[in-house]
């Protein structure tokens, strides 16, 4: 345990080249299906690694919150992850994985960590429908590990927004539409993140398309330049914005932001990086491939705010 926390500890202050690495875990032996899954987790997000502390129950709370746990004078609530995914097991967890997310601090509850694995985001796959499916929804991206079987990265967004017992209703009061009529294109792979975006944006009555991952967004954000060779137009003048997340599967959102940034067809279109990847080596590693501004996930306010801000300097 010794070991892998100084390796997390030593990973977590590296600002990525475009690279992914992953604390592999599992969730335990579902009895349902004789299964023995793998999950993934971003080192970046890990805090340390520990074994299960005592736990103090809280009262409604949703089943998968196990209730909350202090540390270093904080309290911190804790996720059954194996409840979660609906997974049947008999074993305890022994492991708490504590994350930071969006500056909230969570522990999450799995059966024992791996090891941690680095690879290229093109390494990452969107996963089949058939996962999807079976997992309703949970996983975000897959990776075939050495030995033949699937890595398969969590939608921590959607594990945090379906346990918080927040109604997402108040972040939208009071966003105010825009009056000019502005284009937005944005880009995550976590369909709550997407809900979210979508949810500001009609708020603010600004238009907008999407990707679920940076590859597919630069295919499509290629083909919208294409469009506007042809038609002899600048891109610039009917799209203002790109909105992009961080981690995701294919192309992350370093590389996509380098990608638009060197290409002069893109020329005055700023881009927005939103990100649960809070800390400040990340927003500095975005700074370094071009992006315009950084926001951290999810406020909606703060996030209409530097919209508005960006979509007013990017006027034609």
């Amino acid at each position: 345990m010794s070991d892998l926390l100084k390796k997390i500890d030593a990973r977590t202050k590296l600002a990525g080249t475009n690279k992914l690495e992953i604390l592999l875990f599992s969730l335990g032996h579902d009895q349902r299906t004789g299964r023995k899954e793998i999950f993934g987790i971003n080192v970046f997000k890990v805090r340390e690694v520990m074994r299960t502390p005592e736990i103090t129950s809280a009262p409604e709370m949703p089943s998968s919150v196990e209730g909350m746990v202090s540390l270093r004078g904080s309290l911190v609530p804790v996720i059954d992850l194996a409840k979660y995914a609906g997974i049947v097991t008999s074993n305890k967890p022994e492991i708490m994985i504590v994350t930071e997310y969006n500056g909230k601090t969570q522990g999450f509850l799995v059966e024992a960590v791996d090891t941690i694995l680095r690879l290229d985001w093109s390494a990452m796959r969107v996963p089949p429908d058939m996962i999807t499916n079976r997992m309703a929804g949970l996983v975000t991206a897959v990776t075939e590990l050495e030995q033949g079987t699937l890595a398969m990265m969590m939608d921590v967004e959607k594990v945090l927004a379906e346990t918080s017992l927040v109604d997402d209703a108040h972040h939208f009061i009071n966003i105010e539409p825009i009056e000019e009529e502005r284009m937005i294109f944005f880009t995550d792979d976590s369909a709550v993140a997407r809900k979210q975006v979508q949810q500001t944006l009609d708020a603010m009555h600004v238009k907008y398309t999407f990707a679920i991952n940076g590859m597919r967004a630069w295919e499509e954000l290629q083909k919208m330049a294409m469009q506007a060779e042809l038609s002899g137009k600048r891109l610039c003048e009917t799209l203002h914005l790109v909105l992009t997340d961080v981690e995701m599967p294919e192309m992350d959102g370093y590389m996509l932001t380098k990608l638009i940034k060197s290409d002069p067809r893109f020329a005055g279109i700023p881009v927005l990086m939103h990100s649960s990847l809070s800390g400040t080596s990340n927003q500095k590693l975005g700074q370094s491939v071009g992006v315009d501004a950084y926001v951290s996930k999810f406020e909606a306010q703060k996030l209409s705010m530097k919209l508005r801000e960006m979509l007013s300097l990017a006027k034609n």
